[in-house]
């Protein structure tokens, strides 16, 4: 994953564990799980997502958006919860099997030659399951407040967030429950472990970068269980990378694909090394019938703060648990942080036209390139957004636009104001490839390949452009209406669908 990412794979997996709830003696009636982030080990602290308690809450899950509440005491639960925690080997625990003749070898092909080079096949199982106390239930008020701004109101139909439960199996009832749960979080305390005498880290396991100490578009690392304890063999501590896409307040943005059963998992990032930044509040599945692909996070920092203000409210004597929980690392608070996003990332706009929405780029300070399915038709009005200025709203009109038979899905908006403050990208000369445009269709049987796309090169529109800006004249731009019939044959993303797409997953 190349050597920056070293130090954090190994701080991940080192903090990422599963975390499984049950009622004792029943069951007939399963089980939840999620994802968590292990704080410390012996004496054993976890952080974990707090919808698997909405079935347990004595009060029921209308105690979580009850005014004010920001936590709610571990004996909120009913006495039938059973809870336990399972992560990965240490390197300690991994050290005491090796001594006492354990390797854990993963076939007994690598058993029988343990000393040759199938040795290097070693296969470390997870760690059995060991029980927990739920401490308290905690949210990040302000996480809550921007959640409800952005994703509540008469908007909040159209929005679906993921959960281990097919959507049409998910009553009314059980899908209120999971959106009040959404940005609560459970502090557990973890019970020491049976075998007497085995060796075990001690203290912190992980450091917690400040809010606001990752710039936006930083890499990050996410580490969740996908379907929590589902076979955690295979899935614990799955591991996804992407980029810090935006954030609002403790509310992040990612482009990581976090599956259901990673509520809870823990986000991390490079510079500082291994310091946990977030953890999962959601998978981000629907927006209006359409596929998002996207995961909300809830910045670690406040959370903690929270935590430890709580711990404070309700034990006084609880000094010794609020030192164990993990310190903030990193840029100070306060101070001002260099911006490294490329200019690309600068000038990305929002195009929006009438109903529909769309991204688009600046390539000149009155100029900006945008799909044709965002605005299809020219002289059509639109409006576009910036960030930089912060949130700057330009009306502009469309100059040109492909044909719906062009296998070009290009469009061109000149502004009626400069874009004064935007750096502008530079355009390539060369073409190089690896960038995301759209998804791509099986025409044969209308499903579609998520993940798998096309691109349009900026050197087939940069001569065009050019002329457009020199002279006015759309003649280059036209020609990309006259595509090749090679070209026509390669992408075919003009051919209407015979019905709604299917997808391949």
């Amino acid at each position: 994953m190349g050597r920056q990412w070293g130090p954090v794979l190994r701080a991940a997996e080192q903090a990422g564990c599963v975390v499984s709830a049950s009622r004792a003696g029943q069951p007939e009636a399963g089980s939840w799980s999620c994802s968590g982030v292990i704080l410390s080990r012996s004496p054993g602290l976890v952080l974990c997502h707090g919808g698997i308690f909405t079935p347990f809450l004595l009060a029921g899950s209308g105690a979580l958006t009850a005014t004010g509440a920001s936590f709610l005491p571990g004996d909120s639960c009913s006495d039938d919860l059973r809870l336990h925690v399972q992560w990965g080997p240490t390197a300690a625990s991994s050290a005491g099997r090796a001594e006492r003749g354990n390797p854990g070898l993963c076939t007994p092909q690598c058993a029988a030659s343990a000393s040759g080079p199938l040795a290097l096949q070693r296969r470390r199982p997870p760690q059995p399951p060991r029980r927990a106390e739920l401490l308290l239930l905690l949210s990040c008020p302000a996480f809550r407040a921007h959640f409800t701004r952005l994703f509540g109101g008469e908007s909040a139909e159209q929005w679906r967030f993921a959960s281990g439960v097919p959507e049409d199996e998910v009553s009314e009832e059980e899908e209120e429950d999971q959106l009040r749960a959404l940005g609560w979080f459970a502090l557990l305390r973890v019970r020491p472990g049976p075998a007497a005498g085995e060796a075990e880290e001690r203290g912190a396991v992980v450091a917690v970068a400040p809010l606001g100490a990752v710039p936006k578009g930083a890499p990050l690392l996410a580490c969740g269980s996908p379907f929590g304890a589902f076979c955690p063999d295979i899935f614990l501590n799955t591991l996804s990378r992407g980029v810090l896409s935006n954030a609002a307040g403790p509310l992040l943005l990612t482009d990581a694909r976090c599956l259901p059963g990673t509520e809870g998992g823990g986000v991390f990032a490079a510079p500082p090394a291994g310091a946990l930044v977030a953890l999962v509040a959601a998978p981000l599945c629907w927006k209006a019938r359409e596929w998002v692909g996207l995961t909300l996070l809830c910045a670690a920092a406040p959370l903690l703060r929270a935590a430890r203000a709580a711990l404070g409210h309700l034990c006084p004597a609880s000094a010794g648990l609020v030192a164990l929980l993990p310190p903030e690392v990193g840029a100070p608070r306060g101070l001002p942080l260099l911006d490294p996003r490329p200019r690309w990332a600068a000038a990305a706009v929002l195009v929006e036209c009438g109903t529909v929405w769309g991204s688009g780029v600046a390539v000149a300070p009155s100029l900006v390139v945008t799909c044709r399915h965002v605005a299809r038709r020219e002289a059509a009005r639109v409006l576009v957004r910036t960030a930089t200025p912060k949130s700057a709203e330009i009306w502009g009109h469309v100059v040109f636009a492909t044909r719906e038979t062009s296998p070009y899905d290009i469009a061109v908006v000149s502004l009626e104001e400069r874009l004064d403050g935007v750096p502008m990208p530079e355009l390539a000369e060369h073409f190089h490839t690896g960038i995301v445009a759209s998804n791509t269709r099986d025409n044969n049987t209308g499903a579609t390949y998520p993940h798998l796309n096309f691109s349009i090169p900026i050197t087939v529109l940069q001569p065009g452009l050019q002329r457009y800006r020199q002279t006015g004249d759309l003649g280059g731009l036209r020609e990309l209406d006259r595509a090749s019939e090679p070209v026509r044959v390669v992408w075919r993303l003009q051919r209407p669908p015979a019905e709604a797409p299917r997808s391949k997953l």
